[in-house]
């Protein structure tokens, strides 16, 4: 019951908004401590610190955004600002010579990082990380991660884990953790050294748990699918050892994640597109379709999705960046997207809604694993609530595009018949392809307890799709139905090995 209040919870923030209050958090919490003398942080300091990097990040950011004519994204800029506030140790004196061109340079590199080490507009580095690298190697002054001490551990690790949870990134996290961790013990256990000790100086004296959960998850500067975040993961977990070197030279925490962004960028796709509305089109009562022209050509895998952000004024706790899976087919020459609209609505679907033909959104970061399996004669079920189709509907576009007939079933449940959408679409597969669509409407009048929905969605499966012990299950909608239908399909004998849910970072 607590994981799925923490759910119900976390599905109402954006993971951007959520990072922003995690790093707010744990400042608040080290100037309590400071306040107390729990820990040995001057509270003074502290916030002038916090004073000092925010104004020169917000204004550097000001300056590089007018300079390259795009938009300025408010969040990422404070995100910069509270990471360096925790890593670089606050001053000690007013005038301190140490403090202040570290602290200095360190934003200023850090935010101008976003825009000139960019490619093909998506940066390449962690900003944070490049920014305290950079003032390193030039001036010599380097970060403390004074965020890495005992005290501080119980809420880096609550909030952190959060973060992970929010965006689904276990796979890296743990990857890291792991070799990170066996790397540890199988250092100090070869010289006969106390491995319990060397691990918890490693895990609970050091940033390690920091550094995992908000600075290596970073979206922009992360591989796109699974295997490839574990190795990423698995990469910058060794360079992260201390005992890790090339000769003389040993690695720092930003430095590992420099290189581990190296091999990310190698084996992600590099976009970050302006495009411009050519349409919206109103496909049921509350969901709208809006079509967007690209420079040129994109490509993915049917089923991904990327990250938009459309700036606008006084953007509410959800910020100016969603995620959205793709409806088109990478065979389409138009990129398009179907959102559906709920009351009260969010400034940024305000936004969007509100939009004229020609105006400009900003996409970038495709990713996702819910795709095709390459073996084209393997047996699926497709799974869709309400507008959680839309992945569907790339998928079947693209097999009709090719002429590829594969043994699909779509069950698609929505509230009432003129909720669906895409319909058109899944007739022409049911007739060129053989694709099977049925439809469910829960919306009939009759007040279903839980257990009945769940008793008549089991019923449906082995009434449509008699061999569905044999067969792969996509599953995609709201958070919500994707975790009680995974449990049903479960309960029913379907193994988890055959079950993939569709997920996002910031679903709403």
């Amino acid at each position: 019951m607590m994981i799925k209040a923490i759910d119900k919870i976390l599905n109402r923030i954006t993971m951007y908004r959520l990072v922003v209050y995690e790093l707010a958090f744990l400042l608040l919490v080290a100037f309590i401590m400071g306040f107390f003398g729990v820990f040995p942080v001057n509270p003074i300091f502290l916030v002038f610190s916090v004073a000092f990097i925010f104004s020169v990040s917000w204004i550097v950011n000001k300056i590089f955004a007018r300079m390259f004519e795009v938009p300025s994204n408010p969040e990422s800029t404070w995100i910069t600002a509270l990471i360096l506030a925790l890593i670089i140790s606050p001053p000690t004196l007013w005038i301190d010579m140490q403090y202040l061109p570290l602290a200095f340079w360190a934003s200023a590199v850090a935010i101008a990082s976003k825009y000139i080490l960019a490619i093909r507009k998506k940066h390449v580095f962690n900003p944070v990380a490049f920014g305290v690298a950079a003032t390193s190697v030039v001036l010599g002054l380097s970060a403390s991660w004074w965020i890495g001490t005992l005290p501080m551990v119980p809420f880096v690790l609550i909030g952190g884990l959060l973060i992970v949870r929010k965006i689904r990134r276990f796979d890296l996290w743990f990857a890291f953790i792991g070799v990170f961790t066996v790397g540890i013990a199988f250092y100090y256990f070869g010289r006969g050294l106390d491995v319990v000790r060397s691990l918890s100086q490693a895990l609970l004296y050091a940033p390690t748990f920091f550094f995992a959960t908000v600075m290596l998850t970073e979206p922009m500067t992360t591989p796109p699918s699974k295997l490839l975040r574990v190795l990423y993961g698995a990469l910058v977990g060794l360079l992260f050892l201390p005992n890790v070197n090339i000769g003389s030279f040993y690695f720092t925490p930003e430095l590992a994640l420099l290189v581990g962004n190296v091999f990310s960028y190698l084996v992600s796709p590099k976009y970050k597109l302006n495009l411009k509305l050519k349409r919206v089109v109103r496909l049921s009562r509350d969901v709208y379709e809006f079509a967007f022209a690209s420079d040129r050509p994109v490509s993915f895998r049917p089923g991904q999705y990327m990250e938009w952000t459309l700036a606008h004024s006084h953007p509410d706790s959800r910020s100016v960046r969603r995620f959205f899976t793709l409806a088109s087919s990478p065979t389409e020459r138009e990129l398009s997207i179907g959102v559906k609209f709920y009351e009260p609505g969010s400034t940024f679907k305000k936004a969007m809604l509100a939009m004229s033909t020609g105006k400009s959104i900003v996409a970038s970061e495709i990713a996702g694993d819910f795709t095709l399996p390459k073996n084209k004669n393997k047996k699926l079920v497709f799974i869709a609530g309400g507008i959680g189709v839309t992945p569907f509907r790339s998928m079947i576009q693209y097999l009709l595009h090719n002429r590829e007939a594969r043994p699909i079933t779509l069950l698609y449940f929505n509230k009432t018949p003129n909720d669906a959408v895409y319909s058109d679409i899944f007739e022409r597969a049911k007739k060129e392809l053989g694709i099977k669509t049925v439809y469910s409407y829960s919306d009939d009048g009759v007040h279903l307890s839980p257990e009945a929905l769940s008793a008549l969605f089991a019923q449906t499966v082995k009434r449509e799709v008699p061999d569905f012990l044999e067969r792969k299950f996509y599953i995609s909608g709201p958070q919500a139905m994707v975790t009680s239908y995974k449990a049903i399909l479960r309960g029913i004998g379907v193994k988890r090995s055959k079950i993939k849910t569709d997920y996002f970072p910031g679903f709403v």
